[in-house]
């Protein structure tokens, strides 16, 4: 009797390699990732999550594994993104020059009407959006390519504070290069040292929306100048 010939493998599992490499497949995936950024992060990072799940690539492979304790991520994050906030705006920012009040996002002085749209966006598209793409995918495709040693952890987070940098140029200009350089740069630490994506998530958030709070209140002078009068 002739032996059946085995099957070959099933063409989801050539697509699902396809995904996670490097190859026509895998490059054309990256591009459409990086060009749907014109659209808002916020599809960034569902086409992200997407991938992530027809390539059968793991949450945790995105930090998306569940810390030690929520209810202390979510405290620190929050208290120290409010500290990181307070600290940037008092002391960091007036040390390289920048302008007390920030220009681009100044109408939302006292403007109520504005905050409820404004607080979805920032949740939705920089707190989760950013961090989806800047840490956890880029992370992922950066030590799938060139593996999980310290210096590529290293040049990942340059290579990620540098992008999410320059990000903020179209509408906060030189301010908001060096203001997204320096958050950047620790929640890329924190994510490169936890592979977690929450503490960085949470923290973004609070970061974020104390900026808002600040700019409503009409304070952002005010707190520009606690130290250097």
């Amino acid at each position: 009797m002739t032996p059946v010939p085995e099957a070959g493998p099933p063409r989801t599992t050539e697509i699902t390699r396809g995904l996670r490499g490097f190859g026509p497949l895998g490059l054309l995936t990256l591009v459409v990732i990086l060009a749907s950024v014109a659209a808002g992060y916020a599809v960034t990072a569902a086409l992200v999550l997407i991938w992530a799940r027809l390539s059968d690539t793991p949450p945790k492979g995105l930090g998306f594994s569940a810390p030690n304790s929520w209810v202390a991520t979510i405290v620190a994050g929050v208290v120290c993104g409010i500290v990181l906030k307070l600290f940037l705006k008092a002391v960091a920012m007036p040390l390289v020059g920048a302008p007390a009040i920030n220009a681009t996002y100044h109408y939302l002085v006292g403007n109520t009407a504005a905050l409820p749209w404004v607080v979805v966006t920032v949740l939705a598209s920089a707190a989760f959006g950013e961090e989806v793409f800047f840490r956890a995918y880029l992370f992922e495709r950066m030590t799938a390519l060139f593996g999980h040693g310290k210096a590529v952890l290293a040049g990942t987070v340059f290579v990620s504070t540098a992008l999410f940098a320059i990000a903020h140029h179209h509408d906060q200009g030189i301010p908001g290069v060096e203001q997204a350089a320096m958050t950047g740069l620790v929640f890329g630490s924190l994510y490169a040292w936890r592979r977690q994506i929450w503490l960085p998530m949470f923290m973004h958030a609070a970061y974020d929306l104390t900026a808002i709070a600040i700019i409503y209140g009409g304070w952002e002078d005010s707190v520009a100048r606690l130290v250097f009068r």
